[in-house]
Parts: structure tokens; sequence; C-alpha cells
């Protein structure tokens, strides 16, 4: 079984005290997002896990835990998205500098292989042009170069509650613009002869658009083949088909909730009310069996 850690929320950044009582304890409960009276128990001994993945943007809290994982026979790799957006669209990131540190700190104690650097999702819009992003991935690229070997990309998706914060900060001037299909083409090429002259690969995550033609491969987050390579275990190759039909990740079990994140980043599809995230995060119990409730 692969445990998603998580996609709902960043645990690393924000659980991570919780989320080492469950490994003590060999299991938590996971609500159903769609009807909060039906609960999971999710066994989380190492024998009934053959991977964890985290995704994250802020592992610092999780890292002095990370040699107890080993000890108790953990295997595990990191999502780690890592961008430099204005602060009208991540308003509670950290400076680059320390992320990209902490980002070389844990390449450093894992390994390159296992640390994956998102960049995504990509907003475009007046003050985040084509050349802004391509100069801000530059940048990052080039202080990534050796710490990493694969970068995932995509594009925002306009969901309807993203679409409504997008439109709040449109009317502060901060206009956000759909991509044009000649725009994201440009842009793919450009990042991908970036990505290679740093020795990175780059994938696409759950594009519904076909970038092949341009030499962007679909990627899998959770990957079947990436954890055969990494740890020389055989997991399923099924895809999960509790994710959207562009995504390719195969089947794993996410232990986190919604409405749990205080990043507050106006494209999270992950959180749709920013107060009910944060008085859920004070209501939190690290000792409980669930992210949230008991």
């Amino acid at each position: 079984m692969i445990i998603s850690a998580s996609r709902r929320t960043d645990i690393p950044a924000f659980y991570a005290e919780w989320f080492m009582n469950r490994i003590y304890a060999g299991f938590c409960e996971v609500q159903n997002p769609f009807n909060s009276l039906q609960v999971s128990r999710i066994p989380l001994r190492a024998a009934d896990v053959d991977v964890i993945v985290f995704w994250t943007r802020n592992p610092r809290p999780l890292i002095p835990k990370l040699s107890e994982l080993d000890s108790l026979g953990y295997r595990y790799y990191f999502l780690y998205t890592l961008m430099d957006n204005p602060r009208y669209l991540d308003p509670n990131m950290a400076d680059l500098d320390s992320r990209i540190e902490t980002f070389q700190k844990l390449s450093e104690m894992v390994g390159p292989d296992k640390v994956i650097w998102r960049y995504d999702p990509i907003v475009l819009g007046n003050g985040m042009k084509q050349e802004f992003h391509l100069q801000r991935y530059e940048e990052i690229a080039s202080r990534l170069c050796g710490v990493t070997k694969r970068s995932i990309i995509s594009f925002v998706d306009f969901y309807r509650k993203i679409q409504r914060r997008l439109d709040k900060i449109g009317q502060e001037g901060h206009c956000i613009e759909r991509p044009k299909p000649g725009t994201i083409r440009d842009i793919i090429k450009v990042l991908l002869k970036i990505a290679h002259a740093y020795g990175i690969e780059v994938y696409a995550c759950a594009e519904e658009e076909d970038y092949q033609p341009y030499g962007l491969v679909p990627s899998k987050c959770i990957d079947d083949q990436l954890i055969k390579n990494l740890f020389n275990i055989s997991v399923t190759g099924k895809k999960d088909s509790t994710q959207r039909k562009s995504c390719h990740c195969v089947e794993s079990r996410d232990i986190g909730s919604y409405n749990t994140c205080l990043y507050r980043c106006v494209y999270c599809y992950a959180t749709s009310n920013f107060d009910r995230a944060r008085n859920n995060h004070k209501l939190h119990n690290p000792e409980g069996t669930q992210l949230l409730g008991r």
C-alpha cells in the first residue's frame, strides 16, 4: 500500500507531530471527504506500507524525524513545491532562499532522486508574464542543480472556487489570464531547455492537453516505475480511480483532510475556505487518530 501524505494538505509543514504519533501507533483514521460519517482505518506499520509519498512546500518540521522513519524501515520520497510567486498569490510563503536551503538540506539527507521539484501550478497575469516564469524557473533550477533530478510542472486549473479567488484579486488590480496554446508551447520549450542544462528532467502533471510533441511527457507523481527504481520493489501499476482523468498516478491511500492548510494560496484546490482552514488547524489534536476530529 502507498500512503499519500497528502494531496489534501501539507502534512510535513503543519502536521508532522500528528503524523509521527500515528506512525508510532501503527494506524490512523481518515474521514471520507464526501461523507463525514464514513471513516476508514489506515494501517501505517512499516510492514503494511510500501512507500510514503510526501507532498509539501516546507518539509522542515519533518526533517528531524526522518532518521526515525529510516530506523523503523519506512521508504519515502518527497514532492516539494518550490516557486517564487508574488505575495498576492502565495501570501504565506517563507523567503525563497530559506526554502531552497531546506530543499538542499533534504536532498543531502535522502538523496536527489527522492526529492522531486514541483513548479506548479504556473499562473500567468500582469507581473507574471512568460518571461517572469522563465526567469524564476532558471534561478531556482540553477540552485537545485545536483540536488534534484526531476521537475514536474502544470498550468493552473480554473475550478469554480479558484476562479472566484482569481476574480477577487483581479478586482484588486492583479489580472490573471487563461494561457493561450501558443504561450504554453513557448513556455514548455524553454523550460525544457533550462531544466536539461542543469541535469533535470521535466514532466507534466495532470494536463488534459498532450504536450508530448513539445517533449513534455506526462508524469505519475505517485509513480510505480520511480518506486521500482528507487527501492527495488514492485507496487500496483493501476491508475488511481479517485483522481481526475488526466492524472496518471497509481493507487494510494491519502491520509490528509481538506481545509486544513494554512498557506492561503489563491490557486489551491484543496482549501475551499481559508478561515475554515485556520479554525480547523486550531482545533487539531496531535494525539487524535484523525487529522481532524476525534
